[in-house]
């Protein structure tokens, strides 16, 4: 009898060890495998945030080289290095590092010597250093541009590299390069406590928060690798070779875990491409291993002091297991509702950026309708002052062989306005036709724009036979709108005004600017036959127009309404007192404080 009590306490006793170290085990892996997956959700975050910071970071360099190819102090230099030419271009490329904020800026010739360095008078110049044996020189002189991170041969300072070919024609000239610092990333990343690091596309770590992991390599790295590092001098100066690996049992994996000189770390790694760079970012797991040991003893602790009582809550047990599967459930569908509502929003983000981008174009392409309706007259405007140029500069040659001093002055003035007309004219359409981005509202004198587009109708209305009167009243104050774009709704108008008139067999446009209901009133009558009540209703409709195919969009009277209406005005069309159409305007007064309101004329 003892002896059977004696066993079926050490079978109790054995029991109660092994659902408490089970309990206890168990509790220690959920607690770890949590603290890990909330670990690799952090520094998931994390290189997400250091990927933008990095491309951000080269992105806004990118262009440098290129841009500096296409300057002629560089052509002038790589065609013929005079000492001039250098100094010229010296001074430019300082110039630019001062105001881009790039590191270095130099300039190589075909054979990969440096000809115009921005550091040219510093210590540790450029200048006459051969950079043929680095990649980026070959790639960009075999592909157009190149890239190449590497410690400076010259400053011993790494950097980026961004290179760009010069070309002449057909024949390469030299090439442009642009070193970027990068090192204000390792010191924000250090600032910040930061475990992260980039490390190249063989796996040599070259710019690091943690100064303990520069110029280390993830792994052992092979004879091979080590011999095509040290011909491309990419770690001048800096044994690779004999660096510790950081973690040589991490694998290629996206996350994996490594030890570091004191403790395990989870780390984890993003492609940055077309380098070929690795974005390493680690954590500690010290502090989810604390926790889990922690935990893991509380469990043993409650397991000791609650294995009695547990037929007593297995139920409450239960209740909570079933709530916190439901908490999940609902956790899931929020999540998965917030990611449709954020791809939503995206979608309608994108769709408002293309019809603005379509709206643009839009008004864009009604200007170059325009201006084709009016090709013949401004192509005259152009031709006559360059015939009577031409007669005026013969004369002045006669004159000159005559030694009348007198008359060569008064012709060659009369030659310079009509220069100064053909300027002007010129200045008009190229304005006219080039700027898209509105801006934001902005006072406009009415009067100054009502004559820059006479200035473009002048000569359409002299072939077409119409005499166009322009009347403002004096003193008209500021309205609210764009300078250009209210100058392309008054040219439509008048325009459509002396292209009816025309058609008619009449001769008289009017147009009267005056104050009005607290805005601004622009009247555009013309003498034409009218609008049917048939077109009438159909007279702002997109692509609809009355005139032949090829002639005209009919974009021109629905940009214009929907370009007054941006700025709060409005356009009407009625039939005029005398016959013809009267077009109204109304513009309102420019506010400062105000967001203007449509305007309702009399």
């Amino acid at each position: 009898m003892l002896a059977s009590i004696r066993r079926r306490h050490i079978w109790l006793a054995v029991l109660t060890l092994t659902v408490v170290s089970c309990l206890a085990l168990g509790a220690w892996r959920v607690a770890y495998v949590r603290g890990l997956g909330e670990v690799e959700r952090q520094v998931q975050d994390r290189l997400t945030v250091n990927l933008r910071s990095v491309e951000s970071e080269i992105e806004r360099f990118r262009y440098l080289p290129g841009v500096i190819g296409e300057d002629e102090r560089i052509l002038a230099m790589l065609e013929g290095p005079s000492r001039a030419a250098v100094e010229a271009a010296n001074q430019y490329l300082q110039t630019v590092r001062a105001m881009s904020g790039a590191d270095e800026l130099y300039v190589l010739d075909l054979a990969g010597d440096t000809l115009a360095a921005s550091n040219w008078n510093e210590p540790g110049s450029f200048v006459g250093h051969n950079y043929a044996f680095r990649p980026y020189f070959s790639d960009a002189m075999l592909t157009g541009s190149g890239r190449f991170y590497a410690v400076g041969v010259t400053t011993g300072k790494p950097g980026y590299f961004l290179s760009s070919r010069i070309n002449r024609g057909n024949r390469a000239i030299g090439v442009v390069v642009a070193k970027v610092d990068m090192g204000p990333l390792a010191l924000t990343w250090a600032a910040a406590g930061e475990m992260s690091a980039i490390a190249d596309r063989e796996g040599v770590i070259f710019l690091s928060g943690d100064p303990r992991w520069t110029y280390r390599p993830l792994q052992e790295l092979d004879p091979g690798t080590v011999m095509r590092l040290e011909e491309q001098r990419r770690y001048d100066g800096i044994d690779i070779a004999a660096a510790s690996p950081l973690a040589p049992t991490a694998g290629s994996n996206a996350s994996s875990l490594f030890i570091g000189e004191d403790e395990r770390h989870l780390l984890a790694r993003r492609a940055v491409e077309p380098d070929g760079w690795q974005l390493l970012s680690a954590l500690p797991l010290e502090p989810v291993e604390r926790e889990a040991r922690l935990i893991g003893g509380l469990a043993a602790l409650v397991a000791v002091l609650g294995l009695g009582a547990w037929l007593l809550f297995n139920q409450r047990a239960q209740i909570t297991r079933f709530k916190l599967d439901q908490n999940a459930v609902l956790e899931e569908r929020v999540a998965e509702r917030t990611k449709a509502l954020a791809h939503e929003v995206e979608t309608r983000r994108r769709a408002e950026a293309e019809l603005r981008a379509t709206q643009e174009n839009l008004i864009h392409a009604a200007k170059l309708a325009a201006l084709g309706r009016m090709s013949a007259a401004i192509v005259h405007e152009v031709s006559q002052p360059l015939s009577a140029l031409d007669n005026t500069l013969a004369a002045a040659d006669l004159h000159a062989q005559r030694n009348a001093p007198g008359e060569v002055r008064r012709l060659l003035e009369g030659g310079r306005s009509l220069l100064r007309r053909m300027q002007r004219t010129i200045k008009h359409l190229r304005s006219f036709s080039s700027r898209r981005d509105p801006g934001p509202p902005e006072p406009v004198q009415l009067a100054g724009v009502l004559d820059a587009a006479m200035d473009i109708l002048t000569p359409q209305a002299r072939d077409a036979g119409v005499m166009v009167t322009a009347v403002s009243e004096p003193g008209l104050p500021a309205v609210a709108g764009n300078a250009m774009r209210l100058e392309q709704v008054f040219i439509n108008l008048v325009l459509n005004a002396i292209e009816a008139t025309a058609a008619a067999g009449n001769s008289a446009v009017t147009l009267i600017a005056r104050t009005e209901g607290g805005g601004v009133i622009v009247d555009i009558a013309d003498t034409g036959t009218g609008i049917p009540d048939t077109v009438r209703e159909r007279l702002f409709e997109p692509f609809f127009t009355t005139k032949k195919s090829g002639e005209s969009l009919g974009l021109g009277l629905s940009i214009s309404r929907t370009l007054l209406e941006e700025f709060g005005g409005s356009l009407r069309f009625e039939p005029g007192a005398d016959g013809g159409t009267l077009a109204r305007v109304a513009l309102p007064l420019y506010q400062p404080s105000a967001v203007p309101k449509p305007l309702v004329s009399a």
